[in-house]
């Protein structure tokens, strides 16, 4: 007789679009029986987003460490008088970005700090010089805290940034700054970033506005499975509404060298059953989403590769430069070479094929 969590499955395989109790109880699942959701979301990965493992050519452009917040689960920030400040100039981010230029890279990534005498102007001229260093590299920049920190520094409303940004050259966003999207988990974590409100408000005027984006979730500090739950359900739902969600990247928490890590405010990490459930379990209840990604920075590429038969279907960027999982405490985050791609992906008997931001085939 099939267990509950088998029938949850066909059902889901048949498709049945899951609860969020449905989710959580597939979360909660801690025995052998986790094989069997990771083999139910690789078939369903393999229906919706067929058998290439998908990776982009990038860089990072991170144009300073300084910010104004002081998020519990950030080691890469850092406050006035602090030692290793750096604030790159337009001649240091022009030559960056004329770098990634000869690199053949298709999409150049910047997020920063939020720095106290940043305005709108600011990530204007940012996207503009990047843009004038780097023509036809797509920029994937920003993300909804720093549209509402440019839009409180200037005045504006966040659609006007939004505009200004994409006149500055801005061809997609990032959809980080979401963490958990639960705000008793936020005000634990990042109180001092946008309400879970705001995010969406913000995420859903950028896809109005044609502006496509990543969507997140970092996991694996103090949040419950019923925060990831209700996370991924906000995602679902604006997704349902929008489609402008290109992919769903899950970022397990680095520790090492974070405060509300330091203060036993959170613990070490997710574990290796955490991390390919979280893959596994929003294959099975994102059904709106074509793209997971798992991300080779936060997990390193053995449980990478791991996510890659557990729904997953694309590998993320090849970086060249990585700064925010290193202050954290991460290793070996610079560069994930594509032969090394090509070598995990094949080894699960799949192609590798490289992709521009947007998911289009190169």
């Amino acid at each position: 007789m099939a267990t509950p969590v088998l029938t949850l499955l066909a059902d889901a395989k048949a498709g049945h679009r899951l609860t969020e109790k449905e989710a959580l109880s597939l979360f909660s699942v801690r025995d052998r029986q986790v094989w069997d959701i990771a083999a139910a979301a690789d078939e369903i990965r393999k229906q919706r987003a067929g058998d290439a493992v998908t990776y982009v050519l990038n860089q990072n452009i991170n144009v300073t460490n300084l910010c104004v917040n002081a998020c519990g689960f950030c080691g890469y920030s850092k406050k006035p008088g602090d030692a290793g400040i750096y604030f790159h100039d337009k001649a240091e981010i022009q030559k960056k970005a004329a770098m990634a230029k000869t690199r053949n890279v298709s999409e150049i990534c910047t997020v920063s700090g939020l720095h106290p005498d940043f305005t709108a102007q600011s990530y204007i001229d940012v996207y503009r010089w990047i843009h004038e260093a780097a023509p036809g590299v797509h920029l994937h920049a920003s993300n909804p805290m720093e549209v509402a920190y440019a839009a409180k520094m200037s005045g504006m409303s966040t659609r006007e940034v939004m505009i200004a940004m994409q006149g500055a050259g801005l061809g997609s966003m990032c959809g980080t700054a979401a963490e958990i999207l639960v705000d008793s988990v936020r005000d634990t974590i990042c109180r001092e970033k946008i309400p879970t409100a705001e995010w969406v408000r913000i995420i859903k005027e950028a896809h109005e506005l044609g502006i496509r984006t990543t969507a997140t979730i970092m996991y694996g500090h103090c949040e419950t499975d019923a925060d990831r739950v209700r996370h991924l359900a906000i995602l679902r739902e604006i997704q349902d509404a929008t489609h402008g969600f290109t992919e769903f990247v899950p970022l397990s928490f680095i520790h090492m060298n974070t405060p509300i890590y330091r203060a036993g405010l959170a613990r070490a990490g997710a574990t290796g059953r955490e991390d390919l459930l979280m893959v596994a379990v929003a294959r099975l209840f994102l059904d709106n989403f074509t793209n997971i990604q798992v991300s080779w920075v936060k997990e390193g590429i053995k449980m990478a590769q791991l996510g890659l038969i557990a729904g997953a279907n694309d590998l993320g960027g090849t970086m060249f430069e990585e700064s925010i999982s290193k202050g954290a405490g991460a290793v070996n985050t610079d560069y994930l070479d594509p032969r090394e791609m090509q070598r995990v992906a094949e080894d699960v008997g799949r192609p590798l094929r490289r992709r521009t931001t947007l998911y289009e085939f190169i």
